[in-house]
């Protein structure tokens, strides 16, 4: 059972599971942001070296209880690479001040008044700790707005598609990979 301030597995972490099994080669340096309990990166860490980041310290405390390498960070600040792979099911609710909870929960939750604020600093960092043809997997919600996250990364240089999605009760999860160079 995870701590009641982390965030528990749903229909978007194993949606951006399957789409990391599918894009996983053996032995590439991945990092997770944001792992919350580390759901996807215990799973994968088998077949690569995983390096897994919150902002939590509940969560950093039920990831490394699962065996996994983390690191205290909020989305990329301290954090070298370079990692082939980069993974992030950001949080992407749209939250009107008067909604925010003052916990660690919100931290995976409050997306912020459009659903984007997380999504827009990470779009504008995750270059820095990419191995040259990196790839980013990025769980999307039709509530954030998907072709203004897509835009996001274009314009910080990316080819952008989408490899997997889901309708969950009328909301549209997809994950889109995001590659410097060739797609």
């Amino acid at each position: 059972m995870t701590h009641p301030q982390v965030y528990q597995p749903e229909a978007d972490t194993y949606l951006l599971l399957e789409a990391v099994l599918s894009e996983i080669v053996p032995g590439e340096r991945i990092l997770e942001v944001g792992t919350g309990s580390g759901y996807i990166a215990s799973r994968i860490c088998g077949n690569a070296m995983v390096l897994a980041t919150d902002i939590n310290p509940h969560a950093m405390r039920e990831a490394r209880e699962s065996g996994l390498e983390v690191a205290r960070a909020d989305l990329l600040e301290g954090i070298r690479g370079p990692f082939d792979l980069v993974i992030f099911n950001p949080p992407y609710l749209p939250t009107k001040e008067e909604e925010r909870i003052e916990d660690w929960l919100e931290h995976a939750l409050d997306g912020g008044k459009n659903g984007r604020a997380v999504i827009s600093r990470f779009a504008g960092q995750v270059r820095r700790v990419l191995a040259p043809g990196g790839r980013v997997l990025i769980l999307v919600s039709s509530l954030t707005g998907i072709a203004e996250v897509i835009a996001l990364f274009r314009e910080s240089g990316f080819h952008v598609r989408i490899i997997a999605s889901r309708d969950v009760f009328g909301e549209d999860l997809l994950v889109i990979r995001c590659q410097t160079g060739g797609s």
